[in-house]
């Protein structure tokens, strides 16, 4: 029995030969993007910070992130289905998004002191904080610029191949299933908006520049919307997907 087969009464998929569970993954990645644009936001204002708190929100999608993406990444769960270039499509940016976001939480909580902002001076304070942060992620800025330009490669990809049309017997997306350049658009534009920001990003950082900062944070800050709101329909459409082609 292959897992998708196509009958008399429509399409027909073997669910328990293809795991998908991208709508938590879209889920705390775009939880995970509002996070970070949150966080940097309140670090250049110079706010106060609980950072166990912080180190909890980064934490927990993270690990979601990095087990959901980990297992996509190293079984290819989707292959069987025909899809197996979803599993580097969504895989592996999570893999790496998701273990990112570990290592920020965990560095919160180690360094709570610092982020607490302590110190009496809150001006001092504020700038001690932003010269630790650029010192943590300058060296990591390399590969949160590498993994920018694989999201431009993941559009060009989407936009070339028309990937991410959703079938007929999908509720909602189906309705564009004639017109596959219409999701393929969607999803790739929040992939260019992902590796705008992370491409930006180490020249922000590098020098504090405020323009660069606004530009990368709009375009985390629309994406991880999108995805958040994309992740949570999701919810309805798959499910209905799965009782429609069980």
């Amino acid at each position: 029995m292959t897992t998708e087969t196509l009958a008399q009464d429509g399409l027909k998929i073997n669910w328990v030969e293809m795991p998908t569970y991208n709508t938590i993954m879209a889920l705390a990645a775009g939880a995970g993007l509002l996070l970070i644009v949150t966080f940097g936001r309140q670090l250049l204002q110079r706010r106060d910070i609980v950072p166990e708190g912080w180190a909890m929100a980064f934490i927990v999608p993270g690990a979601i992130l990095a087990a959901t993406g980990l297992h996509m990444t190293l079984t290819w769960p989707l292959a069987s289905g025909g899809f197996a270039f979803d599993n580097i499509i969504f895989g592996e940016p999570a893999l790496a998004f998701g273990v990112l976001m570990l290592a920020i939480g965990f560095v919160l909580w180690r360094r709570a002191p610092l982020f607490a902002s302590a110190i009496p001076d809150e001006e001092a304070a504020g700038d001690a904080r932003m010269r630790y942060v650029r010192g943590l992620i300058g060296p990591m800025s390399v590969f949160i610029f590498g993994l920018g330009l694989a999201c431009f490669a993941i559009a060009a990809a989407g936009w070339t191949y028309t990937l991410f049309a959703a079938p007929p017997e999908e509720p909602i997306s189906g309705q564009f299933a004639d017109y596959p350049l219409v999701e393929a658009t969607f999803i790739s534009g929040l992939y260019v908006l992902v590796g705008v920001g992370a491409v930006l990003f180490p020249f922000a950082l590098r020098r504090l520049q405020r323009a660069l900062l606004l530009i990368a944070g709009w375009a985390w800050g629309l994406a991880g919307l999108a995805f958040l709101l994309f992740g949570a329909l999701n919810y309805f459409t798959h499910i209905g997907l799965i009782v429609n082609t069980q």
